[in-house]
């Protein structure tokens, strides 16, 4: 049996187990940390399909800053909270299983139509390689790969500022109120 066979039957089972692992953990430290073993796995089936460029690129890219990134905001929000799980809406569960469902049969539509489910593309001699990956990101799809990075910008300032914690403001008496509480005594204020 290949090596690549071995590997492949070691990291694909540690990928969906850590995947499954993720969905189901209800400290969201653990499921990011789970996510990263995740990424882990799937940067070893690149190096298995020889693309050593992504599979470094998954590795400092989404394991190291993304994950990071990830980590950063679940402390900023805290995990000490209790979330309440119950719905929201009624039927919201039914309609994001159909729109999963929907845009599972779309994707494979997509893919049936375009490339077809038999045939394979030739490799050529820079597959894996930045060069095979740069040259169609920067001539073809320049404009929609902008337009993405722009989009993913605007995401994550509209989610930085979703985030943001309402406090209400505290006066200049409560402030000398509570002050006066900590030290023992009321404060003296000069007139």
């Amino acid at each position: 049996m290949p090596l690549d066979n071995v590997v492949f039957w070691v990291f694909a089972p540690i990928a969906v187990a850590s995947a499954i692992g993720m969905l189901f953990m209800r400290n969201a430290v653990h499921a990011a940390l789970f996510l990263i073993v995740d990424f882990m796995c799937i940067a070893v089936m690149f190096l298995l399909l020889d693309a050593p460029f992504l599979f470094a690129v998954q590795i400092i890219v989404y394991a190291g800053a993304i994950m990071v990134l990830f980590l950063f905001v679940i402390m900023l929000l805290g995990v000490d909270r209790h979330e309440n799980l119950r719905e929201g809406l009624r039927g919201q569960r039914i309609a994001g299983v159909g729109v999963a469902v929907g845009v599972a049969l779309e994707i494979g539509l997509a893919v049936r139509a375009g490339i077809g489910f038999g045939r394979h593309a030739a490799p050529s001699a820079l597959s894996g390689t930045a060069e095979a990956l740069a040259k169609p990101l920067f001539t073809a799809y320049f404009f929609p790969f902008e337009v993405t990075s722009i989009l993913l910008i605007v995401a994550a300032i509209a989610a930085m500022v979703l985030a943001q914690r309402k406090t209400r403001a505290v006066t200049l008496a409560e402030s000398t109120a509570l002050t006066g509480e900590r030290t023992g005594g009321p404060q003296e204020t000069a007139p």
